[in-house]
């Protein structure tokens, strides 16, 4: 507990850090506060953790271990997804394509495709919402087998990423998965950014993938610490001693990736708790950034005597900025209902 209550103090001390004394620190930059505060709250984590975090309108990133090798977890499904989407744009198959389950596919480590009987038929769209929104392990092998695992590597490879290898099918059982499925902070946003800026395969596959993981149903990572109306497209990964989460943040006016990922947890609740520490910090600079550039670009007064305020917008509605806190953490940002499959391809 002592431990945990560590981590928070260093992340709501960085949360009421004056921002001006991070930059006047680093000389400037425009991501120089989230820099020195990344690194900082680094000195307080519960393992071994990798971040970063890219502003997708300068391409500006602020990161540690950036580059470190870390284990994937379930993060991997996401090159999956895209090896899938890809071999669809070269039209092999379609997203009504059946996969029929094999007893080899099945792996009890988290979902429920597990227990249907072999000789199951599922359609891809089926299948990458399974793998993605919950996680569905049985779901991930069944397209890992179809599009094929050195198709993954190779297509991961000529993307420029890495530190990204699946080196065998997801099974959770055993020590194994820690070396067999592994990736990057750097690698994650790599990819997510271009899939943000739909370059990722093509701009149809690039949005049907963000929809996709914006439907994610495991959200008590990232999305836990930002406002209730901030939508993110996401995916998370978890093992006994690792959690990841890494995704697109749709903030208003400030758009960015995010990847963190941590490793060798002496606890997992620690481990949930810099993550999310992580993603506020992260909000809450965006934020400020956001609002530094539109005060630089506002006009001056007609009048000199006029005093100005910072406490509405330009409709009269209430500012928002990056202290504010949502009401509840604990909200769910999308329903328990399943969303529907993918529309096939055009």
């Amino acid at each position: 507990m002592r431990q945990i209550v560590a981590v928070w103090t260093i992340v709501s001390a960085l949360l009421l850090w004056p921002a001006s004394a991070g930059a006047a620190t680093l000389g400037g930059g425009p991501l120089a506060d989230l820099q020195l505060q990344l690194s900082a709250i680094s000195m307080h984590a519960p393992g071994h953790v990798a971040m970063e975090v890219e502003d997708l309108a300068t391409g500006t990133t602020a990161g540690l271990n950036v580059a470190a090798s870390m284990p994937a977890a379930s993060t991997i499904k996401i090159p999956v997804m895209v090896e899938v989407f890809r071999q669809l744009s070269l039209g092999l198959f379609d997203l009504n394509r059946e996969v029929t389950l094999m007893r080899g596919d099945k792996d009890w480590g988290s979902g429920s495709l597990c227990d249907a009987p072999v000789g199951t038929r599922y359609s891809v769209s089926r299948l990458l919402l399974s793998m993605i929104t919950v996680s569905d392990n049985t779901a991930a092998n069944m397209l890992i087998r179809l599009v094929g695992r050195q198709h993954i590597n190779h297509t991961m490879a000529e993307l420029g990423l890495r530190r990204t290898r699946l080196s065998d099918y997801i099974r959770s059982d055993g020590y194994h998965i820690r070396y067999a499925l592994r990736t990057s902070a750097s690698d994650m946003v790599t990819l997510l950014t271009s899939m943000a800026k739909e370059e990722l395969v093509d701009e149809w596959s690039s949005r049907e993938m963000i929809d996709i993981m914006s439907r994610q149903r495991i959200n008590s990572l990232l999305p836990r610490a930002l406002p209730p109306f901030v939508s993110i497209a996401h995916k998370t990964g978890s093992l006994h001693d690792t959690l990841n989460d890494v995704g697109i943040v749709f903030a208003d006016p400030n758009p960015y990736v995010i990847a963190v990922m941590t490793t060798n947890l002496w606890d997992l609740d620690a481990g949930r708790s810099f993550i999310r520490g992580v993603s506020r910090i992260a909000y809450d600079d965006m934020m400020r950034l956001a609002s530094q550039n539109t005060n630089d670009l506002a006009p001056a007064p007609a009048d000199a005597t006029t005093t100005t305020t910072n406490s509405a917008n330009s409709d009269g509605s209430a500012a928002t900025n990056g202290a504010q806190v949502s009401g509840s953490d604990d909200v769910p940002m999308w329903g328990p209902s399943p969303a529907p499959a993918p529309t096939a391809t055009p």
